[in-house]
Parts: C-alpha cells; structure tokens; sequence
C-alpha cells in the first residue's frame, strides 16, 4: 500500500507535509492540563501495565555518634535504609475516524482532505487533554484517587449510631499505601478517616448500584468503619476526610462543597481570591513541590478569573495600575508565584444550591505523569510507506487508501496508545520535610469555589 494508490490530487498534500502540518495544528492549539506531565516512554512488549518505583530520602542525622561506641568493624553505627512507593500505569487505546468521498463531497478534494486532518488533530488534542484532567481530579488508575479523592460529606443523617455510613464518592477511600504498595482497606489495613468531628478507623468501602455522586467522576457509596460513628457525626452535610488526602481549599472555610454560599449578611460569596491561591502556594510550598519553568501552574475556568478580579485584595494590589498587561488583557499571566491559565476544559458541577461549582487546579511538577507507548506507528512490514502514518505529539494519523469498489472513499483516523497516572509522595514525610503534609498527592491543590458572572452575581 503506497502513496501512488492515491489519487494525484492528494499526492502533493502528503508528500510536502502538509497533511502533518494540519495535524501538529490542531494539536497545539491552545494550553491544556496534558502540557503538565512529565512524559516517559512505554516500551514495547512488557504488557498493559507499567509498574515504576520512587525511593524516598534518608532522614538527617542530628545525634553525634558517641566516642565510646566508636568501636569494632561497624563503628558503632547501625545500618538504615531508604523506603520505596510504588505506581502503576496502565496504557489503553484511544482513537477516532472520518471518511472522505472524493465523488461526493462538494468542496475541493485537498481542502476538504487537510481540513478533516485539522479536526481530528482537535479532537485528539481536546481527547488526551480531557484523560490528563480525569485522571487529576479523580479516578487515577493508580488506586488512591485523584486531587478530590478522600473529601466527602455524608449524603443521609443515620437514624442510630452505626458503622456504616453513605457518603457523595468514595474516591480516595477504597486503597491505602502498605509498605509503598496500594493495598485494598481491610481489617488489617484501616484508614485514619474524620467524619463531622470525630476520628474513626475505615475498613471498607462498597460503591452503590447505581452511581449518584454529584462529584466529577464520583462514585457514591458507603463507608464502614472498625466502631460505631455517632448520630452527630453521621449528619447529613458533615465532612468526610481521610487523613491522607490532598488538600482542597474553599473560600471562607467551607467544609464541603455542598456548604458553599451566597452572599448574605453574615459574609460575602464564596467566589474564588487571592487569599485562596496564596494557601494553595502555601501548601505546595511545604511540600517542596517544585516550580514549572518558574511558577506554579493553575488551571481555571473565566468565571473563577471573573471573581479574582472582584476579589478586593487583588484589586488593591493593581490599584494605579490600569495600564498592566492584566487589565488590558482581562486575564493573569503571572502573579504571586502562580502562572494563571484559563481553560473550558475545568470540571463543571451542577448547583447543590447556592450556585455552580467551579474548581481551579493549581500544581507543581511532577503532579502527572504521561506513558506513550513506543509501538505506536510500529509496523513488521518493513517497506510499508511510512508517508501513510504520521506521528505528532505522540499521536498517529493514518490516512488509508481507496478500498472500496469504486476506489471513491479515503478513510483519515488517529490513535493513541498510552495513559496517565498520578505518582505518590508518601515517603515525603516530616522525617524528610519538617513541613511536609500526610497527603498521599502532594503536588497538587484544588481550590472549590462559586463563580461569578459579568454583573457580578454568582453562577
């Protein structure tokens, strides 16, 4: 199958380029949450599952060693070791087509070939930039959840004390880290959990039938723990949190995302401000999390931007400066250590009741990590055309010749074969970081808030 079963007209498309030149457009035409993970090759021929490992740090030593003991072959000294965390990245294929009838179609055959490049370029993109997004807010395939996992409330108020609660998502509920393997919660393997304002051990988590979460790829469900959780804890609305989860800012103190609010007389809206992302720095910043290329990364929707520049502190910070590239532009580039980039890709949440939910994302390097497995575009037959697949970003396009009897209808489809996980930073712990959190997810921070639109009511 070579370039000359095409028709003539498209021959020149393909062996210029410009088929390519489409592609690589429609992948790179706008910022994304894939363009924050650290990319690694799968090789070929190891299975669906890719299993790395990250060794911890030895903790400092501040005791002097003792002249006494400064004897035989050890010296005194005992040996310690270094710990190990484990992830696992899972590699799935993703891909779509679109035919096109040389006879049939209406416009020009090169214009309508290189436009069809240039959708599935978009499509690919907006495709591998929505999985990196999933797999940030929730559903990691590594088992402990993602920047929302282990933050819940409790869905009904138990009628007696029980060990058995409902609650919005179990993400972030369902695994702990045993020995730096993600292991099933059991008995054996409990989970330090706080509902409303008692502390209790978890055991078990079980997904409902039918799934009810309000949460962006939430998986609503019960929790049962080793005691009896009391009716005041069990209350419907009280927050859920394990011990283990990363942190989730939102405005005011708010403890649930179902607890946001207007404005009322007793305070203001709970819209997103600069205080709000001055603790998320904070947080990263304790945890050692480092920068990329320079500042921290946070992704949010125009309506969370609408509201940070409502926020009174940021408006006393640019106070004289109308003339800034901000307020010209209507967006942030830089500030405070953070680099702000909108996007329409930010998970959306229906009203609980005061609003719509808005969450932006602010991060460090190394919060994900993309595999892109090394057989795509790979073929045994050596003297296959290599002109026919193209291989931007990662991504294959494969245009494939007139098959069908009357040699009219080219088929142009794109894949991807590859994933994304989300890497753990338990052996990151105070021993290491005297300031470091015990958050599993360290190198990232999401920030709940309601929005608030061009007239300045929330939405």
């Amino acid at each position: 199958m070579g370039i000359e079963n095409f028709p003539v007209q498209l021959q020149a498309a393909v062996q210029q380029g410009f088929l390519a030149r489409e592609f690589e457009n429609g992948l790179r035409s706008r910022l994304g949450f894939r363009q924050i993970a650290d990319r690694e090759v799968f090789p070929n021929a190891i299975g669906e599952t890719l299993t790395k490992t990250r060794k911890s740090l030895k903790a400092p030593v501040t005791t002097p060693m003792l002249p006494t003991g400064n004897t035989n072959f050890d010296n005194g000294l005992s040996p310690s070791g270094w710990s190990i965390e484990q992830y696992t990245l899972s590699i799935n294929q993703y891909g779509d087509t679109i035919d096109l009838n040389m006879v049939t179609s209406g416009v020009g055959i090169a214009s309508q070939f290189l436009a069809n490049a240039n959708t599935n370029g978009i499509q690919a993109m907006q495709s591998l930039d929505r999985l990196a997004r999933n797999t940030l807010f929730g559903g990691a395939p590594n088992g402990v959840g993602g920047y929302l996992g282990g933050n819940t409330r409790v869905t009904t108020t138990l009628g007696s004390a029980g060990d058995t609660i409902e609650v919005d998502d179990i993400s972030g509920f369902q695994n702990v880290i045993v020995n730096g393997q993600v292991t099933s919660i059991g008995s054996s393997h409990g989970m330090t959990v706080t509902v409303g304002s008692g502390v209790y051990t978890l055991i078990a988590a079980q997904a409902d039938a039918t799934n009810v979460s309000t949460a962006p790829n939430g998986i609503s469900g019960t929790l049962t723990f080793s005691a009896a959780v009391s009716v005041s804890d069990g209350t419907n609305g009280n927050a859920v949190v394990a011990a283990t989860a990363p942190l989730v800012i939102r405005p005011n103190g708010r403890l649930t995302t179902a607890a946001l609010q207007t404005a009322s007389v007793n305070g203001p809206a709970d819209t997103l401000s600069i205080q709000n992302v001055l603790a998320g720095v904070a947080a990263l910043r304790r945890n050692n999390v480092p920068v990329i290329d320079g500042a921290y990364h946070c992704y949010l929707d125009d309506l969370q931007l609408l509201s940070m520049f409502r926020d009174a502190d940021f408006k006393y910070l640019y106070r004289g400066a109308y003339g800034s590239e901000e307020y010209r532009s209507g967006q942030v580039v830089e500030l405070l250590g953070v680099r702000f980039i909108p996007t329409t890709e930010a998970p959306q949440q229906a009203s609980l009741g005061a609003g719509s939910i808005h969450r932006a994302l602010l991060v460090g390097q190394g919060a994900i990590v993309e595999g892109d497995c090394a057989s795509v575009g790979h073929s045994d037959i050596p003297d296959m055309e290599r002109s026919l697949i193209e291989i931007v970003d990662g991504v294959a396009m494969v245009t494939r010749e007139p098959l069908d009897r009357l040699r009219q209808i080219i088929a142009q489809s794109w894949y991807w074969i590859g994933g994304f996980a989300l890497p753990t930073d338990v052996t990151a712990n105070t021993s290491i970081i005297p300031t470091a959190t015990n958050a599993y997810l360290k190198r990232g921070v999401i920030i709940e808030s309601l929005g608030t639109d061009a007239l300045g009511l929330v939405s």
